[in-house]
């Protein structure tokens, strides 16, 4: 896949100036790599969401990156521009190749149902970075070996970072003296926005 193709494809530009990891990547998989763009700290790959699990062996066992930092979620719902056409949900890795002392950051897209290969085979501390995007954002891997919530109860509803979720939350929990245990009642709090949500450059001339 040319840099031309690409910037044709997604009007992303693609310098030519890329790592030997990104061609690498681009090499192996083709059209799966989506979109490269330089960011503030590394280089930020999106790849087609199928391909996530091979790209990860690839980095780790051909390209050095011996270490995954970090694994997020991000709800892209209320970000400008967004549309429905587009995933819902980014999930995103942070990797660190201490060899060669460089990081890269991969990104997938992924809608509510969609699901999103387990990578506790490549990196095992991804197990509970999974787990928390699984609870926080109810995004599913597939093949994890525990999917469970992990900060949440094991009861609750909903999940607490998408955007759509109550700032106040929908209910409250308290501890029941009578029955002596911790019991669950709707939220009666208001929830007050003070001051508007803004995004950086909209409303500064």
């Amino acid at each position: 896949m040319t840099d031309e193709k690409l910037q044709d494809d997604i009007g992303v530009a693609v310098t030519t100036d890329v790592s030997p990891e990104v061609k690498g990547l681009r090499d192996k998989f083709g059209d799966q790599l989506l979109s490269v763009v330089m960011g503030l700290d590394c280089e930020v790959v999106t790849l087609a969401r199928e391909s996530i699990a091979d790209a990860c062996h690839f980095l780790k066992n051909e390209q050095g990156y011996e270490q995954m930092m970090d694994l997020c979620g991000v709800d892209n719902s209320e970000l400008p521009g967004w549309s429905d056409a587009s995933p819902r949900f980014e999930v995103v890795y942070n990797l660190l190749s201490i060899s060669r002392n460089k990081r890269i950051r991969i990104k997938v897209g992924a809608n509510e149902r969609d699901l999103v290969d387990s990578v506790t085979e490549v990196w095992p501390t991804a197990n509970w970075f999974e787990r928390e995007a699984f609870d926080m954002y109810g995004i599913i891997f597939n093949n994890h070996p525990d999917l469970r919530r992990l900060l949440t109860d094991y009861g609750f509803e909903g999940y607490p970072l998408r955007k759509d979720f109550p700032m106040m939350g929908r209910v409250e929990m308290f501890f029941d003296e009578a029955q002596w245990r911790c019991v669950y009642r709707p939220n009666k709090l208001e929830e007050r926005i003070l001051i508007e949500r803004t995004w950086p450059g909209v409303d500064r001339g």
